[in-house]
C-alpha cells in the first residue's frame, strides 16, 4: 500500500529493540547504557543502527537530554506491548499447582487399562486436583499417535510391544495371565493338569471380535493339545462377568480378576507370554508442567 514501509523482520536485532525501548524511556544515552549494562558507545552504535533500519532519527538533542520524534513517540506503546508479550511466551513455565487447576485431560484406554489405571487414577486426581475433569476415551490402537499429535488426547495406554513411533514411551507394569474361575469352581480345587485344563470351557476376549483363537491355543498346539472356547467376548469386564456367574473359565490378566471375591485365581499349566503396559505422550506436551504432573501421579497409582 503506498506511504507504507515494510520492514523484514529477518533484519532486525531483537537487541536493538529492546535497547530502544530503554532508550525511549530514559531519553538518555548514558542512563540506557547503566540499565543496560552496555557502554555508553555500543548504545550509541545500536542507535545509529536503529536510525537505519527505521529511517527515522528517532531522538534528537534536547535541553535535557534526547527528545523523541514523532515516529519515535508512535512507537513507544507497541514496541513496549510487543517486548512484554515476547518476555511472557518465553518466559520459563509456571509450576503447576494441582488444587487451583481447572483441567479436563483425555485419556485413551481399553477397559483393562481403565480398571487397573484409570480407576486408582481417578482417585488420585480427586483428592489432589479436585477442580480437574477427566474423559477415559476408547483407545484405537491404529489412531491414537495422530490423536496425540492432534492434541485430541493427553496420554494413551496401550503394549509396549506394539508401540507406535513418534511418541514419548514410558512403561509402567508387566501383566502375566492367570486361570480363573469363580470361587468354589467344581472342578478347580486345585491346578489342572494340562487334561483337565483341555477338558474345561474356555472364554476369551477378542478385541477384533468374534474371535476363538488366542495365544493360550498357541502354546497348547506345540503340547499336542488343544481346548474348547465356547464363549467370545470383546471386553475383559464383561468376561469377569461371564466366570463369576457361570462353570467357565478363561486366560486373564492378573491385574484385572486378583481383588474380585467372586473369582479364584491360580497358575494355569500351560506357559503362556505375558505384557507390558506403556503409556505414551506427544513431544508437543512433554516439557508441560501439568502433563509431567499427570505422568507422575499414573506412574505413582500402578
Amino acid at each position: 500500500m503506498p506511504g507504507i514501509t515494510v520492514i523484514n523482520l529477518h533484519r532486525i536485532d531483537l537487541n536493538l529493540l529492546v535497547t530502544l525501548d530503554v532508550l525511549l524511556a530514559e531519553q538518555n544515552v548514558t542512563r540506557a547504557a547503566e540499565r543496560l549494562f552496555m557502554s555508553q558507545p555500543a548504545v550509541s552504535v545500536h542507535l545509529a543502527k536503529l536510525r537505519d533500519l527505521l529511517d527515522d532519527p528517532l531522538l534528537l538533542p534536547g535541553p535535557r537530554g534526547m527528545r523523541p520524534t514523532a515516529r519515535a513517540e508512535a512507537l513507544r506503546e507497541p514496541l513496549r506491548d510487543a517486548l512484554e508479550s515476547l518476555s511472557r511466551a518465553v518466559a520459563p513455565a509456571a509450576p503447576f499447582e494441582p488444587a487451583n487447576a481447572g483441567l479436563t485431560w483425555r485419556i485413551a484406554a481399553t477397559d483393562y487399562t481403565e480398571s487397573t489405571i484409570v480407576l486408582p487414577l481417578l482417585q488420585r486426581l480427586r483428592a489432589d486436583a479436585p477442580h480437574t475433569r477427566l474423559a477415559a476415551l476408547d483407545l484405537a490402537p491404529s489412531h491414537f499417535a495422530r490423536q496425540a499429535e492432534q492434541g485430541v488426547i493427553d496420554i494413551a495406554f496401550h503394549t509396549t510391544e506394539d508401540a507406535p513411533e513418534g511418541l514419548r514411551r514410558k512403561a509402567l507394569f508387566t501383566e502375566r495371565y492367570v486361570l480363573v474361575a469363580r470361587q468354589g469352581h467344581p472342578k478347580l480345587k486345585r491346578r489342572p493338569t494340562i487334561k483337565q485344563f483341555c477338558a474345561l470351557e474356555h472364554a476369551i476376549v477378542s478385541p477384533d471380535g468374534g474371535g476363538f483363537h488366542a495365544s493360550t491355543d498357541d502354546a497348547l498346539a506345540l503340547l499336542g493339545a488343544s481346548r474348547r472356547v465356547v464363549l467370545s467376548v470383546p471386553h475383559f469386564l464383561f468376561l469377569r462377568s461371564a466366570l463369576a456367574s457361570t462353570d467357565l473359565v478363561a486366560m486373564a490378566p492378573e491385574r484385572l480378576v486378583r481383588a474380585d471375591p467372586a473369582l479364584q485365581v491360580m497358575a494355569p499349566p500351560v506357559d503362556l507370554a505375558g505384557f507390558e503396559i506403556s503409556m505414551y505422550w506427544h513431544e508437543r506436551v512433554h516439557r508441560d508442567p501439568a502433563h509431567r504432573w499427570l505422568r507422575e501421579c499414573i506412574e505413582s497409582v500402578v
